[in-house]
């Protein structure tokens, strides 16, 4: 299944309870829709998260977060793993 990497930009109220809470809903929704949400990084500062998820479409990725919480990516880039 492809790897997808997806960017959210200015989240307004940004915390490291906030990202996990929303990263949790989306573990809850994600069998649904075929998707695995493998792990994520965030800057309370910048008000910035990064998804690396395992979908088979950025539709099925995205529709995981409307679903979830309604916090839809800005950007949502195919990736490939290196070595």
């Amino acid at each position: 299944m492809p790897l997808f990497m997806d960017e959210h930009n200015s989240v307004e109220g940004l915390t490291t309870e906030a990202v996990a809470g929303a990263h949790q809903k989306d573990m809850e929704t994600q069998a649904k829709h075929g998707v695995k949400y493998l792990q994520y990084w965030y800057n309370e500062t910048a008000g910035k998260v990064y998804c690396l998820v395992d979908a088979p479409s950025k539709e099925a990725a995205e529709a995981v977060h409307r679903e979830a919480h309604g916090l839809v990516a800005d950007e949502i880039t195919e990736v490939k793993e290196g070595t």
